[in-house]
């Protein structure tokens, strides 16, 4: 007597019968038995059971997740990503002997029978209900492509794919519906194209093209006999045939299958028995996928262009829409990369700091004009692995876009922000404002945007070296960095109209906060950004005052060559012209004879900023050409701040980090890798107005200090450190000269 299933419930032989007994009401579904290689349903069939014809779209041409391809700007490859590592192929690109062999093994009667396979289910229920067990094979290679249609849908769910394989009644039923109406929209040879595209054959590899790739590393068109033998056997258990860890098993699998060609007529005994003679020779090639595989040290740039399509609404209204393009894949991307540049960048990260150093570097290049970004490099190489100093935290951009949580204090090379503010409001170059080296502000003296005062008391600063005092200009103060300008300056011009400029400039903070006109110790850079966001700041003075946001993807093209698309560069004036040849040529001063002699070309026009912040915590370099602006910044990325000083960084011994000695000569590297030596455009000359020096502001020293400066927080007027007041809502911390700005540390050396 049959056995019960567990549980209680139909006897095999009673759900044989229900099941026939379903199919026989249909009508839709013997017709589908019936039915010839090349027949049709007939208008009666199709409307025996309410709603039969209506078949997803998807069924018919079904939407597989395939690879994403990366590219540069020339085309080379900079990684693939993908969840099903799979390339659709059209029929005649895979090999006739995988066409027979997954026949010969799936389902020998293809071509004579229709949907279902009448002889196949008596064949199977009768051996199934005489062994006991549930009813189950016998499915066509139609219905098998329709489990796995429904199967690709439920993606990584693993209740929605328990869903889909489960074996029940309903669902074989359901798949028995769609199979017949696929076979008369589609016909054999499409339903065997899509199912050799679709099938899992195991080792990551979904589709015969990818499987031929891992297996044998090379296309499906040239799969030899054995070889397709051997993957078509995969397919009924890819794990416990998998050749790579049993080749035993896997061998006597695709003998199967040969043998099975060969009584099926696909092939002679004669070539069956010399293909079974052939050992299982693999050539396996690794799974390679994600940004960890990118070439060229690019690992984080190929992040930065994952999280611009997850992110950016050009991709989809919700994140769940971008995230299902991405997975659904089929992309080639063509970003903004340059090898070159990204080769100078590499190189220069690690060429003054080691990947095992207690700070780390980062290096980002923006093209002038286009918005461009060319390159990320980093001294601290992408990956996990922590014990080989593997990073994940991109430190050139914004904690959405996988940065640090707030960025980093940009120090002085904020200041050129202020001046173009200035100039902007028709101050001329020329003013000079005489000072000590540590002057008190009041603060009731700068007004926000809403013009109220933004605080009470006075905001103590300072200059880098006593010998900085007496009367600067524009031009001298930029060049030596002087504190006390600055603050001055941006009294005059107006603290909300700096922080306008700054907006207009796309000075952005790292937390995507906006940037705030609560304290005037913005112009020291007290205000944190990133490596791209002042990149493509100073890109803007390259530029001669226009600002482009910056792109990293150039185009999109689908699995099927539909061009997607992207977001472009918006681009708009932030000053005039004639402030950005005026701020550049200024600028050009810092590394002829300023704080940043030691980044300077020698062959172009170039310009640029030093920066360090309070304690020396970060320094910077920020510079420029007419046609590149490189960004490069130097400091702790994880844990607390690291202090520059009595440092040992890169193996060379540095008694205080400056942003012209350390930061300086890896942005003079970057640049002189990324440049091609033959364009070598200059800036638009004019002359900038310069003050009358008196004859003891010569004498007081060169100005060439490196350090954190006089801070940028508040102070109780007498300088001393650690018996600080309140001013403005920040409070000066003891042991910090000059205050910090709302916690953070200040930012405000050259």
């Amino acid at each position: 007597m049959p056995k019960k299933r567990s549980g209680g419930g139909l006897t095999t032989t009673q759900q044989a019968a229900k099941f026939l007994g379903v199919a026989a009401l249909s009508g839709a579904v013997l017709a589908g038995i019936a039915l010839p290689a090349a027949g049709a349903l007939g208008l009666a069939a199709k409307g025996t059971v309410e709603g039969f014809d209506e078949i997803p779209s998807n069924l018919k041409t079904p939407p597989l997740s395939q690879r994403i391809t990366i590219l540069d700007n020339e085309g080379g490859l900079i990684a693939t990503d993908y969840s099903r590592d799979r390339t659709v192929v059209p029929l005649k690109d895979i090999s006739p002997y995988m066409q027979d062999a997954i026949i010969a093994i799936e389902d020998s009667r293809f071509y004579e029978h229709g949907a279902v396979d009448l002889k196949g289910i008596l064949r199977a229920m009768n051996r199934n209900v005489q062994e006991g067990g549930a009813a189950q094979g016998a499915s066509t290679l139609t219905q098998q492509y329709v489990k796995n249609v429904f199967v690709e849908e439920a993606g990584d769910d693993p209740e929605k794919v328990a869903e889909a394989t489960q074996q029940t009644l309903g669902r074989k039923v359901r798949e028995l519906k769609y199979a017949i109406q696929v076979e008369e929209e589609l016909g054999k040879k499409k339903i065997l194209e899509n199912y050799l595209n679709i099938t899992f054959f195991g080792q990551q590899a979904y589709g015969i093209e990818a499987a031929s790739q891992r297996y044998f590393s090379k296309h499906a068109k040239d799969l030899k006999l054995e070889e397709a033998a051997m993957l078509a056997g995969l397919v009924q258990s890819p794990t416990r045939y998998d050749p790579v860890n049993d080749t035993e098993e896997a061998t006597k699998r695709r003998n199967t299958v040969l043998l099975r060609m060969a009584a099926v007529g696909d092939i002679s005994q004669d070539e069956a028995a010399k293909a079974i003679a052939v050992p299982v020779k693999l050539k396996v090639s690794k799974p390679n996928s994600g940004c960890i595989t990118a070439v060229s040290g690019a690992g984080f740039f190929c992040d930065y262009v994952r999280k611009t399509v997850l992110n950016d609404p050009a991709f989809g209204k919700t994140h769940e829409e971008r995230t299902k393009l991405w997975n659904l894949g089929g992309l080639t991307i063509r970003t903004t990369l340059s090898p070159r540049a990204q080769q100078a960048a590499n190189e220069a990260a690690t060429s003054k700091v080691n990947k095992g150093d207690k700070v780390a570097a980062s290096v980002v290049q923006v093209q002038p004009g286009t918005g461009k970004i060319l390159s990320m490099g980093q001294s601290r190489p992408y990956g996990l692995d922590q014990k080989k100093h593997q990073t994940m935290l991109n430190l050139a951009v914004s904690s959405k876009m996988g940065g640090s949580t707030y960025g980093f204090q940009v120090g002085s090379t904020f200041k050129p922000i202020t001046a173009a503010a200035a100039l902007e409001k028709g101050i001329n170059p020329a003013q000079s404002y005489s000072s000590d080296w540590k002057i008190s502000v009041p603060m009731n003296s700068y007004r926000n945007c809403a013009g109220s005062p933004v605080g009470s008391g006075n905001w103590d600063l300072q200059n880098e070296m006593e010998s900085e005092k007496g009367a600067f200009d524009m031009t001298s103060a930029l060049g030596k960095s002087i504190n006390t300008y600055f603050a001055k300056l941006e009294q005059q011009a107006g603290l909300c109209e700096t922080v306008t400029m700054a907006k207009k400039l796309g000075y952005e903070r790292g937390d995507g906060k906006p940037v705030s006109d609560s304290h005037p110790s913005i112009t020291l850079g007290g205000t944190e950004s990133t490596p791209l966001g002042m990149a493509s700041t100073y890109a803007a003075f390259a530029n001669r005052g226009t600002f482009c946001t910056p792109i990293a993807i150039e185009a999109i093209t689908d699995a099927n060559g539909k061009k997607l698309e992207v977001p472009k560069s918006s681009c708009s004036r932030a000053m005039s012209e004639k402030t950005a040849d005026t701020i550049n040529q200024m600028l050009k001063g810092v590394v002829e004879d300023g704080t940043g002699t030691q980044a300077g070309l020698t062959d172009r026009d170039n310009a640029g900023k030093t920066g360090t912040t309070n304690d020396r915590v970060d320094a910077w370099f920020v510079g420029y050409t007419p046609n590149l602006s490189t960004a490069v910044w130097v400091g702790a990325d994880v844990g607390k701040k690291v202090p520059m000083y009595n440092i040992t960084i890169g193996g060379q011994y540095y008694d205080k980090v400056c942003g012209g000695c350390l930061p300086g000569p890896i942005w003079k590297t970057a640049m002189t890798g990324a440049l091609n030596a033959s364009e070598t455009p200059a800036f638009n000359p004019v002359s900038v107005p310069r003050a009358k020096e008196k004859e003891e502001d010569k004498e007081k020293g060169d100005g060439r200090g490196e350090g954190n400066g006089g801070g940028n927080g508040g102070g109780n007027g007498n300088g001393k450190p650690g018996t600080s007041d309140p001013i403005g809502g920040i409070t000066l911390p003891p042991g910090i000269i000059g205050g910090n700005d709302g916690g953070g540390r200040g930012g405000n050396g050259p």
